[in-house]
């Protein structure tokens, strides 16, 4: 449990720094959007281009354990969206709650935890993870969320601006170009390597700083944020998704137990700051997002720690 412990500590860290910054007057009652802004345009399609770009297709092939995660992440996400959707609440907010059960810390968390307790042999799953969390589940919340907030009656127009707003998205365009580099066989010169990683270094610090700034600057939104629902978006995160990957991975699929303990693993991270940062950006269920944020990577401490204790080795 220290471990785990000494990993998510800086999470707090960068948290508590946000809302010191707000509370003290550093920074000014703007500064959660534009902080927020900085990693929507600049530091995350930074990331998610030298992710993919960089990314070896030789590395990327394990059918079983991309199944696996896959599957826990989208039967998670598929049934927290039916479930608020079906409850009366709007598209873009039931999108906003998938990621929030669904949305694994495989960045900041999963990587360095991973590699504690495999080593190197967990590095390509966990880029695969990664892939499959920030790259294709970010993905499809976004056309959920654009799709959702289009009011149009004709259903043409709203497929025709849902596609503008989509080609216009850098979350988007930079996976996209990624991707063809990734296909082609290129490299990126040395420089634009350093400058991708010196830029999306950004990323995972604002978006915890600007999630303190928002704490700070909505205490009374954050304490009403529905304590009932947040509950259980985190426990479909730090419960139902691990269990649902380790049944997929382990009956269903019978991948070998170190695999099916790496699937396991990653899923069972708390969730990342991805969805936070969607739900400022589009100013939807923002206050719930960073209540589950916050409570999950706490519990995720003592969760991880009792799953570790039980796992076969």
């Amino acid at each position: 449990m220290l471990n785990n412990l000494l990993i998510v500590l800086p999470i707090f860290a960068l948290i508590l720094t946000g809302w010191i910054a707000r509370k003290s007057g550093a920074l000014g009652p703007n500064a959660t959007r534009e902080v927020n802004r900085l990693v929507v345009y600049l530091a995350l399609p930074a990331v998610l281009f030298d992710i993919v770009a960089n990314a070896k297709m030789t590395d990327l092939w394990e059918p079983g354990f991309i199944a696996a995660f896959t599957l826990g992440c989208f039967i998670v996400f598929a049934g927290t969206l039916w479930w608020r959707v079906s409850t009366g609440h709007h598209l873009a907010d039931a999108a906003i709650d998938g990621l929030n059960a669904s949305y694994a810390n495989t960045g900041f968390v999963g990587f360095p935890l991973v590699l504690s307790l495999v080593g190197d042999t967990g590095m390509a799953p966990t880029l695969i993870a990664t892939i499959v969390t920030v790259c294709v589940l970010f993905v499809i919340a976004i056309v959920l969320i654009e799709a959702g907030l289009q009011t149009e009656a004709r259903r043409r127009d709203i497929v025709g601006k849902t596609l503008f707003s989509l080609v216009k998205n850098p979350l988007l365009v930079a996976p996209t170009l990624g991707g063809l580099v990734m296909v082609s066989g290129g490299h990126l010169p040395g420089p634009v390597h350093a400058f991708l990683k010196l830029l999306g270094g950004a990323a995972s610090p604002c978006a915890l700083i600007a999630l303190g700034l928002f704490l700070a600057g909505n205490s009374a939104g954050a304490a009403s944020a529905r304590p009932s629902t947040a509950a259980i978006l985190v426990g479909l995160k730090l419960i139902a998704q691990p269990l649902v990957t380790w049944i997929v991975a382990a009956p269903v699929l019978h991948l070998p137990p170190a695999m099916t303990n790496i699937a396991v693993l990653l899923a069972a991270l708390p969730t990342g700051t991805g969805s936070f940062m969607l739900a400022e950006f589009y100013d939807r269920e923002a206050a719930l997002t960073g209540r589950v944020v916050l409570a999950s990577t706490v519990l995720s401490i003592a969760t991880i720690s009792l799953y570790l204790a039980f796992a076969p080795a």
